[in-house]
């Protein structure tokens, strides 16, 4: 079934859609969160941890949508502190030692634009993960699995392989936010939306994203645990070929595919 930009907007703005919470307890056992950044403080817009995956160790990080105000709140409306890039850095740099793959789940509207947060180095933090991430020793695939909003998803999504759900999109801004700036109207926000080229399928043609996996009938929410059976089974299947990589080859093949994309 072909969805509009307009329908593929309003299922991921669905209360009930699943965060990346939801697919680490669904698709991975034995999680256990590691927090802080050792430098300021700990940032809940981003859970961070090591779990299996089928039996096999795994650093996980993931951005979090709250379904309420509470947990909108919580997480700051999706919009990272520079401390939650750092925390997912240590815990990349992590995995590099232990030689553990890295999983990351996109969901973010953008990086927080605050004054304490610039002033925590917000700029630096986004900067330094993706030079660090285009050299880490060991696999990393992010998963783009609701909003993936500018420097915020970037910072997350320096990868071998990017997968993305059905439904999930990903821009330098918001198409509402694009309609003010181009044409001072917020009414006109699918029109930007449609012109930014954010879906998945549009990411695939654009040789951004590697994979859609396909989400139940009417999004992800419908059927939770068939969405992270897929997403489980697509994270097997590529963590297995990427572990059988030479180290310098699939660091060589990372920073590879970011110099050619938009080409």
């Amino acid at each position: 079934m072909e969805y509009s930009i307009s329908e593929k907007l309003n299922i991921l703005k669905h209360t009930n859609r699943p965060n990346a919470k939801s697919y680490i307890d669904l698709i991975f056992t034995d999680f256990v969160e590691l927090s802080g950044d050792r430098l300021f403080g700990d940032d809940p817009s981003i859970v961070s941890g090591i779990a299996l995956l089928d039996d096999s160790p795994v650093t996980l990080v993931g951005q979090l949508r709250g379904a309420n105000i509470e947990e909108q709140i919580k997480f700051n409306f999706s919009m990272t502190h520079p401390e939650g890039f750092r925390k997912s850095l240590r815990l990349m740099k992590q995995a590099e030692k232990f030689h553990r793959p890295v999983v990351c789940f996109i969901d973010t509207i953008g990086a927080y634009p605050g004054k304490q947060a610039e002033e925590r180095g917000q700029a630096y933090a986004i900067a330094n993960n993706l030079m660090e991430m285009m050299t880490l020793k060991v696999p990393i695939i992010s998963v783009l699995i609701g909003y993936g909003g500018s420097g915020g998803a970037l910072a997350l999504c320096i990868a071998d392989r990017i997968i993305a759900l059905e439904h999930a999109v990903l821009s330098v801004i918001a198409p509402k936010a694009c309609a003010e700036i181009l044409w001072k109207d917020t009414s006109k926000e699918i029109e930007a939306a449609e012109l930014l080229k954010m879906t998945s399928k549009d990411l695939l043609q654009q040789g951004i994203v590697d994979y859609i996996i396909p989400e139940p009938n009417d999004g992800a929410h419908t059927d939770v645990h068939e969405t992270a059976l897929r997403i489980k089974t697509c994270l097997i299947k590529e963590i297995k070929l990427l572990k059988n990589i030479r180290t310098s080859k699939l660091v060589h093949q990372r920073q590879k595919k970011y110099r050619t994309m938009g080409r």
